[in-house]
């Protein structure tokens, strides 16, 4: 029985709950956001519509309802939700609750629905444990995560379960929560307060809220009226996260913006990526790759140019070494590109990987005794003996598949170095030693 002092704790906890807490929606239609799961055609309300939930993984941000969405679905679709936390909970935990959600269906009928919020802490013995009870249908498993399910979660699991993406809130549905937030605390909120709020928070329904709250503490011996600066002093910079998911996805951004010769969007990603907390030497080592990569034989100095800044990295670190990272990446977005050596490197392993063949007796180390003799080196010929410094010769046999590997571009550098290439090749006039560089 509940004695009158858990009924006060009760109500004093309801009194202390944070503000993100206490907004917590009852039924799907307080729901701010997600539109495209729960709006009126949206698939998740169909569901529970029907009264019948199949196990699912719901992915996205940190503040973007998905333990709200969890509980709602459940009570909405008539399941008993049982909640686990990847963190805390072992594999005897998981077991227990499948033996009760067995026992519950056999004795009352009843439907659990198991929720696992972070599921993608869960080892992989923890998850492979879920595989018989998902699949015999003992619990519909309703699970949580801000990593990519397609990295982190088992895929004989995953395949027995519904993805279901949750976007980060957009200003308007943030502008929404703050107006409600507001109202919970009495506070009048000015415009300029609100895009803060709704800047700051980055798409984070929680963040807002939380921000608010403690921006009200601070305005309150001024009155009712949050403003900007109350704001900022509740929150001293913008979340600016970085998971496993997000963190690939930055790279990705900043390497095809660098690709794409974008300047702007390149500082922009690598601002993003210093800002999340990622690793100077990171960024620098795919930078260095990138130079190679994408820039290539169109300025070969790039290469150059990366390898210092990766080294200089070494030695200074940050906060300044952010400044070298730029150095480079915008030097590197404003670089002519060339991905040849790309292309060539992958035709010639291609046709290694087609056909072995050996090395032509003339190209063979000849220096050793008996060499001569086996025809190694025999027939040579030395390309600086040679008045313009190259001979007509055979360096491939015939048999090796897939040629020409090289390809030469007209970028920057590497269509003048083609060009005098090719003239020495043909035999035809040597081009200027020096022609402009587009």
């Amino acid at each position: 029985m509940t004695s009158l002092f858990d009924e006060a704790a009760e109500r004093r906890r309801a009194e202390l709950a944070p503000l993100a807490e206490r907004l917590r929606p009852t039924r799907l239609d307080e729901v701010v956001g997600q539109q495209h799961l729960i709006g009126p055609e949206g698939p998740l309300r169909a569901l529970v519509a029907a009264g019948r939930l199949p196990s699912m993984i719901l992915w996205g941000p940190a503040g973007t309802g998905k333990t709200t969405l969890a509980r709602l679905l459940a009570a909405g679709a008539g399941y008993q939700l049982v909640g686990l936390s990847a963190v805390s909970s072992g594999v005897r935990e998981v077991r227990e609750e499948i033996d009760h959600a067995r026992r519950r269906l056999g004795e009352t009928g009843g439907a659990t629905a198991l929720f696992i919020d972070e599921i993608h802490r869960f080892n992989r013995a923890q998850q492979d444990l879920l595989l018989p009870a998902v699949e015999r249908g003992d619990v519909v498993l309703l699970g949580a995560t801000t990593e990519n399910p397609y990295f982190e979660v088992n895929a004989p699991l995953l395949s027995r379960c519904t993805l279901w993406r949750l976007h980060p809130l957009t200003p308007e549905d943030l502008a929404t929560l703050a107006a409600r937030g507001a109202r919970a605390q009495n506070v009048t909120l000015t415009a300029a307060a609100r895009d803060e709020l709704v800047a700051f928070a980055s798409g984070d329904a929680r963040a807002l809220l939380t921000t608010l709250e403690a921006a009200a503490v601070l305005a309150a011996p001024h009155g009712t009226t949050v403003d900007a600066v109350h704001v900022r002093h509740a929150r001293d910079q913008r979340l600016v996260r970085q998971s496993r998911d997000t963190h690939y996805d930055q790279v990705s951004a900043l390497i095809k913006s660098v690709r794409g010769s974008d300047p702007d969007a390149a500082l922009y990603w690598l601002a993003t990526m210093l800002e999340s907390g990622e690793s100077a030497r990171y960024v620098a080592r795919r930078l260095v790759i990138l130079a190679s990569e994408d820039v290539g034989l169109a300025d070969p100095q790039a290469l150059v140019l990366a390898e210092a800044a990766a080294r200089a990295i070494e030695l200074v670190g940050l906060p300044e070494g952010a400044l070298i990272l730029a150095h480079a990446a915008v030097a590197l977005a404003l670089a002519p590109k060339s991905n040849t050596v790309t292309r060539a490197l992958g035709a010639a392993t291609a046709a290694v990987r087609a056909r072995a063949v050996e090395v032509p007796d003339h190209l063979r180390s000849s220096g050793f005794a008996g060499a001569a003799t086996e025809g190694f080196g025999v027939g040579y010929r030395y390309p600086h003996d040679d008045p313009r410094g190259w001979v007509d010769q055979e360096y491939l046999p015939d048999e090796v598949p897939g040629r020409p590997f090289y390809v030469p571009g007209s970028h920057g550098a590497e269509g003048p170095a083609a060009a005098r290439w090719r003239a020495r090749r043909d035999g035809s006039a040597e081009p200027p030693e020096n022609p402009p560089v587009e």
